[in-house]
């Protein structure tokens, strides 16, 4: 896996001119594949994707064009795909009928998420608003909360109704908080102007 980053550059650099979406084509290759051995190895198919990401960074970043049109593809294809399974064995009823509990752990989670990140993002921000926006905003869990929580389910180690309650809670811990940052906290003055995914840089660059 520590080789990608070389055979990556060096298939941009061979086909980038001569095949359609050559770079598009080979990140889903590997991520497949990385896929399909993490699922045979009995882990979590979508972990993979993080190990893989971090390495192929530096190479990725290069063309800021195709991290946007890379992204458009992750939240418009791939990222439904896993979370559309997650919450397809998530039971209402489960939620509803431990209510309780899911208040109790939800408050639990934003409480530590406060107490962990404020002090710390107050060091950094001074404007009142970026440090309740980026402590709401950060640390959400959702993810790997997810992937956790789905990884017990699968192997036997929570049932489906202690799987529906963390999931609830992992999700309404990342939702909640992030309406109200966007809602109460949103840092105005540091907004610029949005640039669509299909957009090239230069074109922003002559309409300003």
């Amino acid at each position: 896996i520590f080789i990608l980053p070389t055979i990556t550059n060096f298939l941009i650099k061979r086909f980038a001119f001569k095949t359609a979406a050559i770079r598009t084509k080979w990140l889903l290759f590997v991520l497949l594949s990385m896929g399909v051995l993490a699922l045979w190895s009995g882990s979590e198919p979508v972990l993979p994707a993080y190990i893989i990401g971090m390495i192929l960074a530096k190479t990725i970043e290069k063309d800021n064009f195709f991290v946007r049109r890379l992204r458009t593809m992750t939240i418009g294809f791939l990222t439904p795909i896993y979370f559309l399974r997650a919450g397809a064995l998530v039971s209402l009823q489960a939620v509803i009928g431990a209510f309780m509990v899911f208040i109790l752990l939800f408050g639990g989670k934003i409480l530590f998420k406060i107490f962990g990140l404020y002090p710390v993002i107050s060091r950094f921000k001074k404007h009142q608003k970026e440090k309740w926006y980026y402590t709401l905003l950060m640390s959400t869990g959702l993810t790997f909360g997810t992937i956790s929580a789905l990884y017990g389910l699968t192997n036997d180690i929570i049932n489906t109704e202690q799987y529906s309650i963390i999931v609830g809670v992992v999700i309404a811990s990342a939702v909640v908080p992030t309406l109200i940052a966007n809602k109460f906290f949103l840092p105005d003055h540091l907004l610029e102007k949005p640039i669509l995914d299909d957009q090239l840089p230069d074109t922003v660059k002559r309409k300003k």
